[in-house]
């Protein structure tokens, strides 16, 4: 396991303001014509109880600005962040802007980021940001975990996506997309999914299919927002 040397310490000190700034860059010169479907998030965020935002991997970058609009309303968030030295640079990030980052991963410990993003639900009243199809794969397909965390704690999933009239996109495995300066950008939000409490396995496959079938046509939603 790589540890933290004072030149990576230096190296990620010098890469967090870079980051942010490429981030603050798209915000600032791309224009958010509408947000449909906005009214999911306001309804339940008057509620005052955590909920489970999710959009794909690739949509980091509008989605995340969405996400900070929701936290500017009162939600309390957090993020799951790589527990290895190369997630230093993303929770520190996070953790400036007031999100609480949730050291680990859906791969390698998977059981501990599901009792852990559990724990905040249910005791700090935080809702977990999901990246439902990271971090490797297969784009655009919903994995189990958040199907099965708004289960346990009987939070609402709610599906976010979002549409660039000009873009480019990455070779990555998730076809990252990064809207082009001065870009028209529409984001598209869904009704929330409740998993009832006593649902069995053929049950939470059935959400599962459905929170995966909604946020694909999220994105088509999206689209046609911006004609």
């Amino acid at each position: 396991m790589r540890t933290m040397t004072w030149k990576r310490k230096l190296s990620y000190a010098l890469i967090r303001p870079i980051i942010k700034l490429f981030l603050s860059t798209f915000w600032w010169t791309c224009r958010v014509e509408k947000i449909i479907g906005d009214e999911h998030a306001q309804n339940l965020i008057k509620k005052g109880e955590p909920i489970i935002p999710c959009y794909w991997h690739q949509m980091h970058i509008f989605g995340s600005w969405y996400i900070r609009k929701l936290q500017k309303r009162g939600l309390k968030l957090g993020y799951l962040v790589s527990p290895s030295v190369d997630g230093e640079v993303p929770a520190k990030i996070i953790e400036s802007w007031g999100i609480v980052a949730i050291r680990g991963s859906s791969n390698r410990t998977g059981a501990k980021a599901l009792k852990d993003m559990y724990n905040l639900i249910m005791k700090d009243k935080v809702s977990p940001v999901t990246t439902s199809d990271g971090p490797t794969g297969p784009i655009h397909e919903f994995k189990q975990g958040a199907v099965m965390l708004a289960q346990l704690t009987q939070s609402p999933m709610l599906p976010i996506a979002y549409a660039a009239d000009r873009y480019w996109q990455a070779k990555s495995w998730d076809k990252f997309i990064i809207p082009k300066p001065f870009s028209r950008i529409v984001i598209a939000v869904g009704e929330p999914h409740y998993i009832d409490k006593k649902s069995n396995a053929e049950k939470i496959e059935e959400e599962r299919l459905k929170m995966e079938t909604d946020m694909n046509n999220l994105i088509e939603v999206a689209k046609a927002g911006l004609n």
